[in-house]
């Protein structure tokens, strides 16, 4: 059953620490510096005399290296600490950005971005853990969403200002990428160097959580199907199916740019009132609405011939995104706990995401081509909507985070 909202849960809501909100600024900033790059990565490999599979090649080279990556990440966060491996992280796609703007040849190109996958799986399984460390238990689900608009409204304008920068050379965008993740490994290096993420030195400290421990808990396994289909369809088919969609049914290239304007924005119009919705209500609730609203709206948008409802299914299928996703995160950071690390448990429900939207493009790319866009969507509906069964028989966690934060202020007392 999900907990109730109380006077006493809102008056002793903590304020957001300085820790996340350095984090949620540097999201901010390196979404910024993938948008720069997504528009113009096409034509820079089209660049070196190779063909389209080619270029689509060094594209998916980046999502590929990130999700074979994210176990070795996961550990590398439990035995290094997240700082050190979010700032590595950084580091290694700020430099592989680099050298990317001066590559000779179609394969440095291949491989140096592939390189940059690996640092990005390694500072986002990174961020996740410095999320769950420093987090109140009862504002997790809007940390997550603070951070995941972060993230959203820094992809939007990137690929404007992308755009812009591409007037000055193919190569420009990567030199101010890699200078722009440069700024934000300094600002977090130095604003986090104080931040406690470990147990003082002869407190009793506890395990690692191992991902066989998290996949007993009905929560986790929840986390990780809705996390799958998330990927599948808000970050694998919405991006890479729906433009064609948009352009075969209504034959204007600009339809599709405007779909997905308006599913982000209906994104980033819901993450903040479900981020704070989780925290009062519960992570359960919420996540069921969210991956039903999506599913349908998915289910409904191959079906739709009309301009206007497919705009509109277009924004709803965004609002559902906007469900899903702070309840989800608080889930796993609730499963987790801020007093132990769970690099890989987090690396895990990160590959699920990854593995989603990597397949769903190529599987529901396959069935449009067979069946036709109707048959695609609506199997990329039911997709989203078998990820509603495991959420039924979860547990909600939110019980959990208000139990957490009864124990870290009688510590606090007692301390004091």
């Amino acid at each position: 059953m999900s907990a109730p909202a109380t006077p006493a849960r809102a008056a002793t809501k903590p304020p957001v620490p300085g820790e996340i909100k350095v984090l949620v600024g540097s999201a901010f900033v390196i979404a910024i510096g993938f948008g720069l790059v997504s528009p113009v990565l096409p034509a820079y490999a089209r660049s070196f005399d190779v063909g389209v599979a080619a270029a689509s090649t060094v594209v998916s080279a980046f999502a590929f290296f990130r999700l074979v990556f994210a176990p070795a990440g996961g550990r590398l966060v439990q035995r290094l600490g997240e700082r050190p491996v979010y700032l590595t992280g950084l580091s290694i796609v700020a430099a592989s950005s680099l050298a990317t703007a001066f590559a000779q040849s179609y394969y440095q190109l291949l491989v140096l971005r592939g390189l940059g996958g690996i640092g990005s799986t390694m500072f986002t399984v990174s961020a996740m853990a410095l999320l769950v460390r420093l987090a109140p238990p009862t504002m997790r689900g809007r940390v997550s969403s603070m951070y995941a608009s972060s993230f959203l409204i820094g992809g939007m304008l990137g690929p404007v200002l992308g755009g812009a920068l591409a007037g000055f050379g193919l190569r420009v965008p990567f030199v101010v990428y890699a200078a722009a993740l440069v700024v934000a490994a300094l600002v977090v290096g130095l604003r986090l160097s104080g931040a406690s993420l470990r147990p003082e030195p002869g407190a009793p400290q506890k395990p690692p959580m191992l991902v066989r421990e998290a996949l007993r808990d009905s929560a986790y396994r929840a986390a990780l199907a809705s996390a799958f289909a998330n990927g599948w369809g808000n970050f694998g088919v919405r991006v890479a199916v729906l433009p064609q969609l948009a352009v075969a049914v209504h034959d204007d290239a600009w339809v599709a740019g405007v779909a997905l304007a308006l599913a982000a924005a209906g994104t980033a119009g819901t993450l903040q009132v479900a981020g704070r919705f989780a925290d009062a209500v519960g992570r359960r609730p919420l996540v069921l609405i969210g991956l039903v609203v999506t599913g349908l709206s998915f289910a409904l948008i191959g079906q739709s011939h009309s301009l206007v409802v497919f705009l509109v299914l277009s924004v709803v299928s965004g609002l559902g995104a906007g469900l899903v996703n702070p309840g989800q995160q608080a889930t796993v950071a609730d499963v987790v706990g801020n007093d132990r690390s769970g690099g890989t448990v987090l690396s895990t429900f990160q590959m699920c995401q990854d593995g989603g939207a990597i397949l769903g493009p190529i599987l529901i790319g396959v069935v449009a081509d067979q069946a036709g866009f109707g048959w695609a969507f609506a199997v990329t509906g039911l997709v989203t909507l078998l990820a509603v069964v495991p959420w039924l028989l979860a547990r909600e966690t939110l019980e959990q985070a208000d139990g957490e934060s009864g124990d870290e202020q009688e510590a606090t007392t007692t301390a004091g």
